[in-house]
C-alpha cells in the first residue's frame, strides 16, 4: 500500500478489496470499520507505551554516559526522553507507511484522515501533542467523547479530521 490518499476500491495487504466509504459525516455506511475501535486503542496505547519504554532503556544508558562526559549537563535530558522517544516513535510509525504503530497495527486497527489519506509525521506528531494535552486537561473524561460520536472519534481526532478504522472490519 502507497502513502497518500486511497482509492475508493485499495486491495489490502490482507489480500481483500476495501472500499472506503467509511469516511461520511454520518458516521460510515459499514458500522464494523468503527467496532470496538475503543477498546482497541486502549490495547494499543498500553503496547505502545510498553515499546517506549524499551526504547528508553539504551537511550538512558546513552545519556547517563553523555552526563559524565558533559559534567552533568547531559543529565538534563532524563526529564523530556520518555516524551521525546515518544513523539520519534509516533513520527515514524503513525506518520509511516501503515498510518499505525506497531500496537494499533496488532489490535488491527489504523489512522486515516477523513479523506482517507494516509498520516503523514507531523500530523501524527501533532495528534500524540493533542492527546496528551486533552489528557492531562480532562483525565480519563476524553475517552468518553468516542461514546458520543458515531466513527467513535476522541476530541482530538475530531479537531484534526482524523478518524481510526478496522483494518479487518467488514468492508464488502
Amino acid at each position: 500500500m502507497t502513502q497518500g490518499r486511497l482509492p475508493m476500491t485499495t486491495r489490502y495487504r490482507h489480500g481483500y478489496d476495501a472500499v472506503y466509504d467509511a469516511f461520511d459525516r454520518e458516521g460510515g455506511a459499514r458500522p464494523s470499520v468503527f467496532e470496538a475501535v475503543l477498546s482497541r486503542r486502549v490495547v494499543a496505547f498500553l503496547i505502545d507505551a510498553f515499546l517506549v519504554g524499551l526504547l528508553c532503556i539504551p537511550l538512558a544508558l546513552v545519556v547517563f554516559v553523555l552526563g559524565f562526559l558533559t559534567f552533568g549537563l547531559g543529565w538534563l535530558l532524563f526529564a523530556p526522553l520518555y516524551a521525546i522517544v515518544a513523539l520519534v516513535y509516533v513520527a515514524l510509525t503513525a506518520g509511516g507507511r501503515f498510518s499505525a504503530t506497531p500496537g494499533m497495527r496488532f489490535t488491527g486497527i489504523e489512522m486515516r484522515t477523513l479523506d482517507g489519506d494516509a498520516m503523514f509525521p507531523l500530523l501524527a506528531v501533532a495528534h500524540a501533542l493533542l492527546f496528551w494535552l486533552s489528557i492531562g486537561l480532562l483525565t480519563p473524561a476524553v475517552l468518553l467523547v468516542g461514546f458520543l460520536t458515531p466513527r467513535r472519534q476522541l476530541l482530538h481526532d475530531i479537531v484534526l479530521g482524523v478518524v481510526v478504522v478496522n483494518v479487518d472490519g467488514d468492508y464488502r
